[in-house]
């Protein structure tokens, strides 16, 4: 079992520490796709990077839908880029 499966399984009984370490594992290897599904599973992290990543690129959709999607200071990032 690779470390990525022993912290989804963590994750899947509900230990968010592990949902954290999955982004940060995601981030490290520019996974995208994973930090988005973790956002959509709720996790306040993969937000965070996935915020840093948007607002570098000054992607106004993205950020929106990251604000949507649950992670707030996304939102704040966005109304700031917007004035």
């Amino acid at each position: 079992m690779t470390d990525w499966d022993m912290l989804r399984a963590l994750a899947d009984e509900g230990n968010e520490k592990a949902l954290d370490r999955l982004a940060e594992l995601a981030d490290e290897h520019d996974d995208t796709t994973a930090l988005n599904e973790l956002l959509d599973e709720g996790c306040q992290r993969a937000g965070e990077h996935l915020t840093r990543r948007a607002a570098a690129a000054k992607d106004l959709l993205e950020l929106q839908r990251i604000s949507d999607a649950g992670y707030d200071e996304a939102g704040e990032i966005l109304d700031q880029l917007l004035t």
